[in-house]
């Protein structure tokens, strides 16, 4: 029987897929679950397991060629499976007993000079020969490997698990802090070097032009005090870190403070559909997350129903998956607003893009003790506070510079005057 493999519906909003490169050609075997192409959308590139097993006998869209959802994209003749392939597959599905798992796995074509590949014939569950490769590259025993927790199919353990497994334990293992950035070493190129350019990075220039042609950028800018915030998550941090098993840090802060700011200026939450304003019910937050590939933005949603413990856990969810490529388009679409922190590379401040629908995007500077005079009734003093530049890029098409500054404004007063003592 021919199964006909078509483009995948990635999200609720997304068309179309690109794809990027097909893992099999014609005539290879492929078993039910294998990684048979990897594919971009305008929101996340992913790998894309076949639905079938057989043999590949057609492909129907080149490498780079844009395809609609639902179009047939390749063939699988699932007819005339050989033994070994079906054999994977039973085991894959759960259907060999333990008495027979051994014998099986040994029909896999791995060469018997790989120790790791060895182990796997005493495996109790089956794991894609990309994950196998990957786990001999990085040195991983079987039983660390069996510690994997899989999000495929049946419990499979898929790449971007391994992926995200190899960097947690990295993160256990080295606990020496990143190097400044003044000493990370250049990348190096060779003169009159010339490549292409990622199909990540080609959506995102066609994103960032589409913006500024679309929207009139105006930018405001305003300090804000966080020695109040910067002191509370000093005193809290080692409480945080154990009762929630992640760091506190300011961009919860900020989030908090810009949803009670949206709430109480909604034209900040709409977006600009022709010559109608769409506000939006919900305040859903793009946060701005830089990743190897470039800029990703996921969305955390709903934050009106969140406190700030809420806020805090939804941010620390969203940015892990993010950074280990384990988001889908839908986690990157429905922003409302956008939240971008350059400050984590210790820039004081900056002139982001708007990202498109939106009509306003906040940045965040790097917070620094400076001198600042504080007033009071009994005179002027000079203290060493921590001051962050914030930077809000709104649409003039839509609002002005008297809307902008009352919302920076308000965010600022949110945050120098959060109580601090009941937000947790």
């Amino acid at each position: 029987m021919v199964v006909e493999i078509v483009m995948p519906k990635m999200g609720e909003s997304i068309m179309e897929g690109t794809i990027i490169e097909w893992k099999k050609g014609i005539g290879d075997s492929i078993l039910k679950d294998e990684i048979l192409l990897e594919i971009s959308t305008d929101k996340v590139d992913s790998e894309i397991p076949s639905s079938a097993e057989g043999t590949i006998i057609e492909i129907l869209a080149d490498v780079n060629e844009t395809v609609e959802v639902g179009k047939v994209i390749a063939k699988i003749d699932s007819e005339g499976v050989d033994r070994t392939l079906t054999e994977k597959s039973e085991y894959q599905g759960g259907k060999v007993d333990e008495n027979t798992a051994t014998s099986k796995l040994t029909d896999i074509n791995i060469s018997d000079d790989n120790s790791f590949f060895n182990m796997n014939k005493q495996a109790k569950k089956f794991y894609t020969p990309v994950v196998m490769r990957m786990a001999a590259e990085n040195d991983i025993t079987l039983s660390e490997l069996e510690q994997v927790t899989g999000t495929g199919r049946g419990g499979r353990v898929t790449k971007k698990d391994f992926q995200l497994f190899i960097d947690q334990r990295s993160i256990k293992e080295f606990t020496r802090p990143m190097p400044k950035l003044e000493e990370e070493m250049p990348e190096i190129v060779t003169p009159d070097q010339v490549e292409d350019l990622s199909n990540t990075r080609k959506q995102i220039s066609q994103h960032m032009r589409h913006s500024l042609d679309t929207s009139a950028h105006v930018y405001v800018f305003n300090e804000v005090d966080m020695t109040q915030i910067m002191k509370y998550i000093l005193k809290n941090e080692e409480w945080f870190l154990k009762q929630e098993e992640f760091s506190l840090t300011v961009t919860p802060f900020i989030i908090h403070s810009v949803v009670q700011a949206l709430n109480e200026f909604p034209i900040m939450n709409s977006s600009l559909k022709g010559t109608n304003i769409e506000y939006h019910k919900n305040l859903n937050i793009g946060l701005a997350v830089a990743v190897n590939s470039g800029l990703l933005v996921p969305v955390i949603k709903n934050c009106e129903e969140k406190n700030f413990l809420g806020l805090c856990r939804a941010a620390n969810d969203i940015v892990k998956r993010t950074r280990s490529q384990a988001v889908n388009p839908d986690d990157l679409a429905g922003s409302t607003f956008t939240i971008t922190n350059f400050g984590v590379f210790g820039v004081r401040g900056g002139t982001p893009i708007i990202n498109q629908p939106n009509v306003g995007i906040l940045g965040m500077g790097a917070i620094k003790k400076q001198p600042v005079v504080i007033e009071s009734k009994n005179g002027d003093s000079i203290a060493i506070r921590n001051i962050m530049l914030m930077t809000l890029g709104f649409d003039h098409r839509l609002i002005d510079g008297a809307g902008g500054a009352k919302f920076i404004e308000k965010v600022r007063h949110n945050l120098e005057t959060k109580d601090l003592s009941k937000i947790l």
